[in-house]
């Protein structure tokens, strides 16, 4: 299956925010103005897998760029922290539809999304995710910095980093 892999625009925040409803449950979704504010208001750290086929958006990664160097929750909802010149890449989603997984489409997002970064000077990208998902990004070269200070959604969850 070939994909297109490139930023998300205005026009995709519906298929973003379907995607996100499709891929978590209630309880860890980002809120919808949550979702279409990352793409309008920090397009530079997003990146879209999309079927070249169908053109469907089959896969996604939100985030925004900050000078601070920890995970926190306020980066899914205040858009206000985002700073395009910010030294650091926190990603607050990596989502492939159901239909698309193990394909190695959340891979080859993450290796676009970390290149984009490094190429923008960025010191190192940031994200957190349940204790079941760290061997996947360990093996992408993501080191575990141990639980964060992250609580949504009730969870447990560990801050991962790559130094770019």
């Amino acid at each position: 299956m070939e994909m297109d892999y490139r930023r998300l625009s205005a026009d995709e925040v519906e298929a973003a925010i379907a995607m996100e409803r499709a891929c978590f449950p209630e309880g860890e979704q980002v809120p919808k103005e949550a979702v279409r504010d990352t793409i309008l208001a920090a397009s530079d750290s997003t990146l879209g897998a999309f079927d070249k086929a169908s053109g469907t958006l089959a896969g996604m990664i939100l985030g925004l760029s900050t000078d601070e160097d920890h995970y926190r929750d306020e980066f899914v909802t205040d858009l206000s922290l985002h700073d395009p010149a910010g030294t650091y890449l926190m990603i607050t989603g990596v989502e492939v539809l159901p239909e698309y997984r193990h394909q190695g489409i959340a891979s080859e997002l993450m290796s676009r999304h970390l290149a984009l970064g490094k190429a923008r000077g960025q010191k190192a990208a940031i994200l957190t995710c349940l204790e079941e998902l760290v061997p996947f990004y360990a093996k992408m070269g993501f080191v575990d910095l141990g639980i964060s200070g992250s609580s949504w959604a009730g969870e447990e969850w560990h801050e991962m980093k790559q130094e770019l």
